[in-house]
Formats: C-alpha cells, sequence, structure tokens
C-alpha cells in the first residue's frame, strides 16, 4: 500500500491539528485499528474514517484510490469519546458503524 496526500492540504493540516501525513501513516499499522465509511463527507468518492495508534490515537480521514493507494485527506489527535470507542467502549460491539479492520 502506498499513501499520498496534496502536499498543500497535509501543511494545513498541520497548522490546525499539529499532525503530520507522515505520522498519520503509523495509524493504518495499527493491528487494532478500526474504520468506517465516513458517508457524509462526499458524495463523489468512497471515504473512510479510522482510529489507530500513532504515538496516540488518531483519527485518520482517507480514501483508497485503484488497488494499492491510500490517499489521507485530514489526520488528527482523537476526541476522548473517539478514544473510548477505540478502546471498545463497553466492551461489546462498537457503536455508529465501527469495525475492527482484519489485518
Amino acid at each position: 500500500m502506498a499513501f499520498i496526500w496534496d502536499p498543500v492540504k497535509e501543511a494545513a493540516n498541520f497548522r490546525k491539528h499539529h499532525i503530520h501525513f507522515l505520522t498519520a501513516e503509523y495509524a493504518f499499522d495499527d493491528p487494532c485499528r478500526i474504520r468506517r465509511r465516513d458517508d457524509d463527507s462526499s458524495i463523489t468518492e468512497d471515504r473512510y474514517q479510522l482510529i489507530g495508534m500513532a504515538h496516540r490515537a488518531l483519527v485518520v480521514v482517507y480514501t483508497e484510490e485503484g488497488e494499492d493507494d491510500t490517499r489521507i485527506l485530514s489526520a488528527r489527535v482523537a476526541e476522548p469519546f473517539e478514544r473510548r470507542i477505540y478502546h471498545g467502549g463497553t466492551g461489546t460491539a462498537y457503536p455508529y458503524g465501527w469495525e475492527r479492520v482484519e489485518p
């Protein structure tokens, strides 16, 4: 899998959230990462939200381009409620469409 992004968008993301997209790549290596479809953000492409650890829990919004490329659209530190979802919340099924990503 190759990661791609718009360098102008990455710079704006860093100014706003203090997260580089290169750092966000590590969230995809987390064996416990979870994701869901982001149906509210775009009607022209399939977008996903991922919560994974990269020294701390990050929320990464991305889209898949072709079979091998993942385009990162944004990355930020997870909010407390998102960290609870990542850690299993009540210990049962994940809410709001979140699910573990198969390794």
